[in-house]
């Protein structure tokens, strides 16, 4: 009965993590796609500024992880210092920055998709520079996300769609895409040197240096260089309090989104939040497809289907793998 009682727990609070995984960051995209194609107020004006999204959002989690370190800490030292960040958070400030810009010149879903194929880049690094050995199953995994992401590429947006970007131009906006992945490689690369070297490092201790060294990062972008756009960005706000409001419910989405993600590999580990992250991506291009009236034709979505099922089965393949590992250490 005890354990019986011991796994139920798990299951829900498993469930309790993909709910909340779900539903921060499902919401926080629905608003992200509102915020870059919205015409607001009377006038009409888009909100151009997109780039403050991300110093919004460094803000907003900055002052989150002091507060959970301040609530949670055991007081325990020997993390990381603040100063060991900056690379990372040049690279964390540049790539999310350019990910959010995409959606100027191409739609959501084409986003989502392009954003998904970070195996690819990874690998590619891993055969090139490292010298590291791929199985098959794995290079059928890549060419099916690769495909997928390609082929979507290459198909015609609906007229409808387009109206709604800003600016429409395929190639800029996938080309942000993948050079948002290219940083996203080299930030979790120093992130995993940082926590090697200072093993006390928690998730809270990351989460503040890196959204500490974004803010900077970002201030003296949007508001301390001649091209910034800080103080518009501002400006609209106050005379589009819909903007405003929009933009805090979406630092707050990502903001609790991490959370969920951080207590989901605490408890369950890197796998299961891969699995929940990476159906999360399917679903939100469902909602957006639905919410958007822009409904994606048959062969989008079976480009869709392409990516999906290669990173479906990469993580089959992990789960197999880490199954492997457990015998062994059993044995």
């Amino acid at each position: 009965m005890e354990a019986h009682g011991s796994g139920l727990r798990r299951v829900l609070l498993l469930s309790f993590c993909v709910a909340g995984i779900w539903a921060a960051y499902i919401y926080q995209g629905v608003l992200q796609e509102t915020l870059s194609t919205k015409k607001f107020g009377e006038d009409g004006k888009r909100f151009e500024h997109l780039a403050f999204l991300n110093l919004a959002q460094n803000v907003i989690c900055l002052v989150w992880s002091y507060i959970m370190i301040k609530l949670w800490s055991n007081g325990g030292s020997g993390g990381a210092p603040w100063w060991t960040y900056w690379s990372a958070g040049i690279t964390n400030t540049i790539g999310p920055a350019m990910g959010i810009e995409a959606l100027k010149y191409i739609s959501y879903p084409a986003q989502v998709l392009a954003k998904s194929s970070k195996m690819i880049p990874v690998m590619l690094m891993g055969s090139l520079v490292y010298g590291i050995r791929y199985t098959l199953p794995e290079y059928l995994c890549t060419f099916l996300v690769a495909g997928g992401v390609s082929m979507f590429a290459l198909l015609k947006t609906s007229s409808k769609t387009i109206s709604k970007l800003a600016h429409p131009n395929a190639p800029l906006g996938y080309g942000l895409c993948f050079l948002n992945l290219a940083f996203d490689g080299f930030t979790n690369a120093t992130q995993d040197s940082i926590t090697a070297r200072y093993p006390k490092t928690n998730a809270w201790d990351i989460m503040l240096g890196m959204n500490l060294w974004g803010t900077i990062y970002n201030m003296v972008y949007m508001f301390g260089l001649p091209h910034g756009s800080g103080f518009e960005a501002v400006q609209f706000c106050k005379q589009h309090p819909e903007a405003a409001w929009d933009i805090l419910m979406y630092c707050l989405c990502g903001a609790v989104g991490q959370n969920f993600i951080f207590l989901t590999i605490s408890r369950f580990g890197s796998l299961a939040n891969t699995t929940i992250t990476t159906t999360r991506k399917f679903v939100s291009i469902v909602v957006s497809s639905v919410l958007s009236g822009n409904p994606l034709s048959s062969k989008q979505w079976g480009c869709v289907s392409m990516v999906f099922g290669g990173l479906s089965y990469q993580i089959y393949l992990k789960w197999r793998k880490l199954q492997r590992m457990q015998k062994k250490k059993k044995t």
